[in-house]
């Protein structure tokens, strides 16, 4: 009779015991360089908005308190006065209608032609599609200061100079980075849509303003704050192309403002300045998520 004998796996397949010292010795040091990595970053969106927060505090001071202690944080007294001055003292609200209206028509513009270029180069096959998309796109590497005289040449040609057509026609008939994003959109959509309709006998633009336009939702609504954000920042264009002071943009009147006050009141420029920077602030506040989501949906997030 045989008896069986047990022998012991060998001692590279038995079970090794954890080591909780070392695992809480691993999460531990995750967990500092965690917080070390948001400190860091905490004291870099702090520098970043510290400007902007200098700004505010000081547009609320009085202009002794300027001259005396130009260094101390706080107004001492606090005044909105300065708020009230520089309303006043420069046509703010016609710049601010020509700045809305301005970015309104370039919006508008930048999204119909955007949209329809961007389907173009992403569903339409025609010889030569990716070199003219590429000559294109390579346009917005070009400074503005390289263009700015004979834009302005063919602007005076046409008699637009100091007139709004010269900001918002050429703004809104051709702007490569919306194209290509809207083309990068187009790209992510399933071309299953647009073969159902093809065979269901719809043509081009039937596919386009009933499949493909509402799936640019997302894009569309990012685009337009992107273009709107830029519109209202943009200064050299208006400073160029603009003379009379009821056709100035925000950021040209304020510019004027400044050399008309800056040399003696500094709250009046400050509170100019939030005046001017606020609206966009708060526009981008609350669409940044939308752009964000738009980016990664549309690829240029890295996915």
């Amino acid at each position: 009779m045989t008896t069986a004998v047990r022998t012991a796996p060998p001692a590279e397949t038995r079970p090794t015991a954890p080591a909780p010292r070392a695992a809480r010795e691993g999460l531990a040091g995750s967990r500092a360089r965690k917080t070390a990595l948001h400190i860091v970053l905490a004291l870099a969106g702090l520098a970043m908005v510290f400007p902007f927060i200098w700004m505010l505090i000081t547009s609320f001071k009085t202009l002794p308190q300027l001259l005396n202690d130009p260094l101390s944080f706080l107004p001492q007294p606090f005044t909105l006065q300065n708020y009230v001055d520089a309303w006043n003292d420069a046509p703010f609200a016609q710049a601010y209608f020509n700045s809305i209206y301005i970015a309104v028509l370039v919006v508008i513009g930048t999204l119909v032609t955007a949209a329809m270029a961007g389907y173009g180069f992403a569903r339409i096959p025609f010889r030569g599609n990716r070199v003219l998309f590429v000559v294109f796109l390579a346009t917005q590497m070009i400074p503005i200061q390289v263009t700015l005289i004979p834009f302005y040449f063919l602007m005076a040609k046409l008699g637009w100079v100091d007139s709004h057509l010269s900001l918002i026609i050429p703004a809104a008939l051709a702007n490569p980075f919306a194209v290509f994003l809207m083309r990068q959109f187009v790209l992510s959509l399933p071309k299953e849509l647009e073969e159902a309709a093809l065979v269901d006998g719809a043509g081009r633009w039937r596919i386009f303003w009933s499949i493909i336009l509402p799936n640019l939702r997302p894009g569309l609504g990012a685009l337009a704050i992107i273009v709107a954000l830029g519109t209202w920042n943009n200064f050299l264009l208006p400073l160029v192309l603009l003379n009379s002071q009821d056709l100035f943009t925000v950021p040209l009147l304020l510019q004027s403002f400044r050399g008309q006050f800056g040399s003696i009141n500094y709250g009046l420029i400050m509170a100019a300045s939030a005046v001017a920077t606020i609206p966009m602030l708060i526009a981008f506040v609350i669409g940044q998520r939308r752009i964000l989501n738009s980016m990664a949906a549309s690829g240029l997030g890295g996915r």
